[in-house]
C-alpha cells in the first residue's frame, strides 16, 4: 500500500467521522480510557479493532506474532503494566486466530535464525497444553490461546497489579469472520 493510498483512506476516515460527530477528534484528544488490553497477532488480517467493530479508544492493543505473553518480552510488560495501572482496564484479552502463520511455523519446526527464538515460546506453549506438532493447526491455535491466557495469569506484572482484572481467551476465524470467547 502506497503512502498516498494511507493517506486518502485517512482523509475518507476522518471526514466521515466528522460528518457524524463533529467533535469526536477533539474527544479523543482529551484522553483514553480503554476498557480492555487485547494481545493480539500482528497478522495483516485480524486488526482487533476492525473485527469487533470497535471505535478508537475502546483497546489498548499490544501485537506480536502468534499472540504471545512472555515474561522476557519488555514491550509487553510496559504495556501491560501501562494498561493495569495508568488506564485501569477492566479486561485482558487474549486473542488468536485460525491459520496462524507463527503456530504454523512452530508445528512445522521453522529454524529460520531471527524467527528460532520465538517459534520456540510458542512451540512451548501448545506443548504445556499437552499437545505436539502432529495435532491439528487449529488445535494448536487454540491451544496456544490457551497458553497464553496461563502465561498471562502467571505473569509477574499481572500478578502485581492484575488484581481482579479478568483474562480471557479469544479466537478469530479467517473462514466466517466470527469471534469466539474459548473456554479456559
Amino acid at each position: 500500500m502506497c503512502s498516498d493510498r494511507l493517506v486518502e483512506g485517512n482523509q475518507l476516515f476522518s471526514s466521515k467521522i466528522l460528518e457524524q460527530d463533529p467533535a469526536y477528534f477533539e474527544d479523543l484528544q482529551a484522553g483514553q480510557s480503554p476498557d480492555y488490553f487485547v494481545i493480539s497477532c500482528s497478522d495483516s488480517r485480524v486488526s482487533p479493532s476492525v473485527i469487533s467493530n470497535s471505535p478508537l479508544g475502546t483497546m489498548f492493543v499490544h501485537r506480536n506474532i502468534a499472540n504471545q505473553v512472555r515474561k522476557d518480552d519488555d514491550s509487553l510488560a510496559a504495556s501491560l503494566y501501562y494498561a493495569l495501572v495508568h488506564l485501569k482496564v477492566k479486561k485482558i484479552i487474549i486473542k488468536g486466530h485460525t491459520g496462524c502463520g507463527g503456530v504454523a511455523a512452530a508445528q512445522g519446526g521453522n529454524e529460520e535464525p531471527h524467527l528460532k527464538g520465538w517459534i520456540k515460546g510458542i512451540k512451548e506453549g501448545f506443548s504445556s497444553q499437552g499437545y505436539s506438532a502432529d495435532n491439528d493447526l487449529q488445535e494448536l491455535v487454540k491451544a496456544n490461546v490457551k497458553a497464553q491466557v496461563e502465561q498471562m495469569k502467571n505473569h509477574p506484572v499481572y500478578k502485581e497489579y492484575g488484581g481482579n482484572t479478568e483474562v480471557a481467551g479469544y479466537l478469530f476465524d479467517l473462514g466466517s469472520g466470527k469471534l469466539e470467547q474459548l473456554d479456559v
